[in-house]
């Protein structure tokens, strides 16, 4: 079968083992930069063996990383040469279904083995890796339940978005990716409405945080700010992990302000509302606006693209498949727009780390200046034990957010221009 390559063979096949090779050598660059000496910014949350305990971490973190990567691809290409995908459309085929029940059958039970090939890696990183370093707090039994849970969701939830692709591309004519397109953003809009009060409960508990000084802090922020808030919780972090976390969800009246237990325990009021301002930074920046507009404009090119390419005979030939559909080509399409997907990742993720310095610029600008802020940026690095040293071109393909030292620079750069202007 490997003497049978055709382009898209050719395409799919350089696009695995180019992003592969890529993130390896970013892999391998990034640990090159873990300095041995602590940088004198975080001296005074870090000692010595903290340091080394982050660095040992991200050593740890990285190679599991690339084991399971490694892992992963080397299976996909067994079962693709191996005729697979062409096997397991033969055998749902012969139940006798409908086109529509026979396309969920054929990605559910793929997803399924997707799922159980990588649930060794995720019972390792929890109960292995996060264990050692002293972040899992996952008993098993909520492992398992977030598992049935995620399987429940996907059911519940991804089966009808799946039916209705299939539906449309279908019954719709050449009109069909503009129909699914449609579909598919208006479903996602209401996902992110209701997730806050429907979906997420299902995972953590919720608690309104109580009356005291922190939520009287928060809500002066918000006043002072012009930012209406529906709640403010706290989240059971700690039952997971714990690593710290901050979040904004929502939309109006629907809109949340989430904080860790575990971000409560470990931050001063004054740290709280400034990691709390460069939340509601991306509110009012627009960023989560332009996020899910570049995410609907993606799913139109998407679309469109997979309408071209559907039940492409040379695509199904790449795969050794005897019959064509539209939901092999779903997945097949997947595969051959990778290196587009890839490509957009890295600068989405430069526009990503662009909007963290512009909420970070607005909490120095509306909240007691930077210092309170860069304090609660390094406790959580100091928590998390986060890279200190990133490689520029590990950053360049793999952060959302820029490296915790340049924030901060650029935070006393921000606060140091306000004071000179006052």
């Amino acid at each position: 079968m490997l003497l049978d390559m055709n382009i898209f063979t050719i395409i799919i096949l350089a696009t695995l083992f180019g992003t592969f090779l890529i993130r390896l050598v970013a892999d391998i660059l990034n640990l090159k930069a873990a300095g041995e000496v602590l940088p004198d910014e975080f001296r005074d949350v870090f000692d010595q063996e903290a340091y080394e305990k982050s660095q040992n971490y991200l050593r740890h973190t990285t190679v599991f990383s690339l084991v399971a990567a490694a892992y992963e691809l080397v299976l996909l290409l067994v079962f693709w040469f191996a005729g697979g995908f062409n096997y397991l459309d033969l055998l749902v085929r012969g139940f006798g279904f409908s086109s529509l029940v026979t396309g969920i059958l054929y990605i559910g039970i793929l997803l399924f083995l997707q799922g159980l090939v990588s649930l060794p890696f995720g019972i390792y990183q929890t109960f292995v890796l996060e264990e050692k370093y002293g972040f899992n707090k996952t008993s098993p039994v909520t492992f398992i339940s977030d598992k049935l849970k995620g399987i429940f969701l996907g059911l519940v939830l991804g089966t009808p978005v799946l039916a209705g692709l299939l539906w449309f591309f279908e019954n719709t004519g050449s009109l069909a990716w503009i129909w699914a397109w449609a579909a598919v953003a208006l479903f996602g809009l209401v996902l992110q409405y209701v997730a806050p009060t429907l979906i997420m409960p299902l995972f953590n508990k919720f608690t309104p945080l109580e009356d005291g000084e922190l939520k009287s802090s928060i809500m002066e922020y918000a006043r002072s700010v012009n930012f209406p808030l529906s709640g403010i919780f706290v989240i059971d972090g700690s039952k997971r992990s714990s690593k710290a976390n901050a979040f904004f969800t929502g939309f109006g009246k629907r809109k949340r302000i989430a904080l860790f237990d575990t971000l409560i325990e470990n931050h001063t009021t004054t740290e709280l509302v400034a990691v709390l301002a460069h939340e509601i930074g991306h509110y009012k920046k627009k960023h989560i606006i332009i996020a899910m507009f570049l995410s609907v404009v993606n799913m139109g090119i998407v679309f469109f693209l997979l309408s071209v390419f559907l039940n492409n005979r040379l695509l199904f030939e790449a795969f050794y498949m005897d019959n064509l559909s539209i939901y092999a080509s779903l997945l097949f399409f997947s595969l051959l727009y990778s290196p587009v997907e890839f490509i957009l990742s890295v600068f989405l993720q430069a526009l990503s780390r662009r909007h963290e310095f512009q909420a970070d610029r607005y909490a120095v600008e509306t909240y007691s200046g930077g210092s309170a802020l860069v304090e609660a940026l390094k406790k959580l690095s100091r928590k998390n034990l986060s890279n200190l040293t990133p490689h520029p071109f590990y950053v360049f393909l793999n952060y959302s957010h820029p490296p915790v030292l340049r924030r901060i620079e650029r935070i006393r750069e921000v606060d140091q221009g306000i004071t000179r202007q006052q």
